[in-house]
Order: structure tokens, then C-alpha cells, then sequence
């Protein structure tokens, strides 16, 4: 396996997807926020003089997902058919674990949109309690499944 966004002078290249074929593609990442129990009530409890944390976080997810090609720069601008974001949160850790799933058709995959829309909605979180919170902390985001594409289906072992 060699990378593929090097040319023949080892220089940045975007990689040409126009000869593949289009196939039905689905990508989930994950990643967790750890914030202070007061902070994790005021999320749960929507009591944030903000408003509901978790629902401006989860249209944040979403438009991360569709500005993906905007930010990582060798990533081509794909059609998104489709973009979730759940949360599920832990009171015992006072996390909040979020999951993204985006769907396409087409050339080329959509980890980098799943893995975004996980950064964007975490980051969101941040954003939105770091008046009350600075501590908190961003960790383990990751691509947890993709399916479609030449590579074929992967799932971390470890979910």
C-alpha cells in the first residue's frame, strides 16, 4: 500500500476518482467531549444560558460534514445523500459521545465527512461551554465503520 496524494515529485496532488465506478457508500465515526459534572448537567438539563447545547451542535455536525472538500484540502466536494448525529451521553465520566453517519453514491469515499461532522459537532460543544468550562477535552475521534468503495467494508475491531 503506497499513499496516493504524492506525484512523481512527491509533491501534493488530489487524486483522480473520474475511471471509478459509483457504488453506495456509508461511513460512522466517533469521538467524545469530557467536560466537569457542572457543565455535563447544564448540557442534559438544557439549562445552558446558551440554549440546547446539543441541538446547535448536531446542525454544527451536519454543516461540517457538507464543508468537508472546504477544509481538508485533497478532499474532493462529494454529494452527500445523507448526515446523522447522536449523542449519548455518560454521567458517571461526564462525557458526551458522538456518533456521525454520512451516506453517499459515488467515486470516492466519505470518512473524511463522518470524521468532520464528529470534529464539528465536539468542537460546537466547546464553543458553547468554554464560558463555563475551559478544561474541557476533545479525544478518540475515529473512523468506526465504512462500507462501499473498492476497499471493500471495514469496522474497528475494538467497537
Amino acid at each position: 500500500m503506497e499513499f496516493t496524494h504524492f506525484n512523481e515529485y512527491g509533491k501534493a496532488k488530489m487524486v483522480s476518482v473520474g475511471d471509478k465506478e459509483d457504488t453506495k457508500r456509508v461511513a460512522i465515526a466517533k469521538g467524545t467531549i469530557t467536560m466537569n459534572p457542572k457543565t455535563f448537567q447544564m448540557i442534559v438539563d438544557q439549562t445552558h444560558k446558551k440554549g440546547d447545547v446539543l441541538s446547535v451542535a448536531q446542525v454544527a455536525g451536519i454543516m461540517g460534514a457538507k464543508k468537508t472538500s472546504d477544509l481538508i484540502p485533497m478532499c474532493h466536494p462529494i454529494f452527500i445523500s445523507g448526515a446523522d448525529i447522536e449523542f449519548s451521553t455518560d454521567e458517571a465520566t461526564s462525557s458526551i459521545h458522538i456518533t456521525a453517519t454520512t451516506k453517499t453514491v459515488g467515486k470516492t469515499g466519505i470518512e473524511m465527512e463522518a470524521l468532520t461532522a464528529v470534529s464539528t459537532a465536539a468542537l460546537t460543544i466547546y464553543d458553547m461551554c468554554k464560558a463555563v468550562d475551559k478544561s474541557m477535552t476533545i479525544q478518540n475521534i475515529r473512523l468506526v465503520e465504512k462500507m462501499g468503495g473498492k476497499s471493500g467494508h471495514f469496522r474497528r475491531e475494538e467497537e
